[in-house]
């Protein structure tokens, strides 16, 4: 599906390829910066695991015929891997950040510590995989780190949020990081991307059921505000969002489609400041500021053989 669109909009040369290049950045960065927009709005109108849940089951179900028809086909020992990754990558990430979120977090803040990732996976490599940290790898988690407490710090002296609510999209990252390295040791991590996803997709829904019916039921809200919201998580920031990704690593480089995802914490400020009037100030700026800064160091080290990840599989569950 996506790889057709794909192939329909080959780089182009001169001006008009690069505004239509422009265009899909832009759009990109929307789409990617809309999940946790969608996630603020529709936390107004249902129970977060509920949200949570018909993100997860609508999506994989649009995902399942092209997991079944397109690629190679599933056997039990590729798809077993992927649900525990689900658990890891899907519930838990989502389930965190979210959940941070629905208690008052400022969404753009989230974003920020969210696009940390991949300082994080830089950092777990070192235990987890063996893969030492070069010195300016050191230095860019670092400037991240600090980037972030700027940012935090300021959020928590002018908010109400529980303290404890903060480490939610930490431990969410963390989880996601975790599920990358160990996507990378696997022979299952070499499946297409549609097929993970909607496999893991299917199983965060099962576990975001039993969390969706402890808080008071699994049956979707018949409200406006609800649908709509899912319906924006499933097409916009999930499936449009990667249909969107792939026509720019057609026309560029990923390296540079990377520089542009860094662009979603700053809209995602933006925009919730705008919509929902959450706090934006000078100092939040800043640390996200020095917190991009400290990602883009750590990107452009060189690698040495060391730290490397799948960009799609570390992005995969932004969208």
């Amino acid at each position: 599906m996506t790889r057709t669109l794909a192939t329909s909009l080959r780089p182009g040369n001169g001006l008009m390829g690069l505004a239509v290049l422009v265009l899909i950045q832009a759009a990109l960065v929307i789409c990617w910066s809309a999940g946790f927009i969608g996630i603020r709005f529709a936390s107004d109108h249902a129970p977060i695991f509920l949200i949570l849940l018909w993100r997860s089951l609508v999506s994989g179900m649009v995902l399942l015929p092209f997991a079944l028809t397109i690629g190679p086909r599933l056997r039990w020992k590729d798809v077993l891997p992927q649900v525990l990754f689900g658990a890891l990558a899907m519930a838990a990430y989502l389930g965190a950040f979210s959940f941070a979120i629905s208690l008052g977090v400022p969404t753009g803040l989230v974003a920020l510590i969210t696009d940390m990732l991949p300082l994080t996976v830089a950092a777990l490599s070192w235990p987890m995989l063996g893969q030492m940290l070069t010195g300016r790898q050191w230095v860019g988690s670092f400037v991240g780190l600090v980037g972030v407490l700027i940012a935090s710090g300021w959020s928590v002296s002018i908010t109400d949020v529980p303290l404890w609510a903060y480490a939610l999209p930490i431990l969410g990252t963390l989880s996601l990081a975790v599920a990358v390295l160990l996507q990378k040791r696997s022979p299952a991590g070499a499946m297409p991307i549609h097929q993970s996803l909607c496999i893991q997709c299917l199983s965060a829904a099962a576990i975001f059921s039993v969390f969706a019916w402890r808080e008071g039921g699994v049956a979707p809200i018949l409200d406006a505000g609800f649908v709509g919201g899912i319906l924006w998580l499933v097409f916009v920031a999930t499936i449009g969002a990667w249909s969107l990704y792939y026509l720019a690593l057609r026309r560029s480089s990923p390296a540079q489609v990377t520089a542009v995802l860094y662009l979603s914490p700053p809209v995602v400020m933006i925009w919730a400041w705008i919509m929902f009037d959450e706090p934006l100030t000078w100092a939040m700026a800043f640390g996200m500021l020095v917190s991009l800064a400290g990602i883009v160091i750590v990107a452009r080290s060189p690698k040495r053989g060391s730290v490397k990840w799948r960009l799609d599989e570390a992005l995969a569950h932004n969208a």
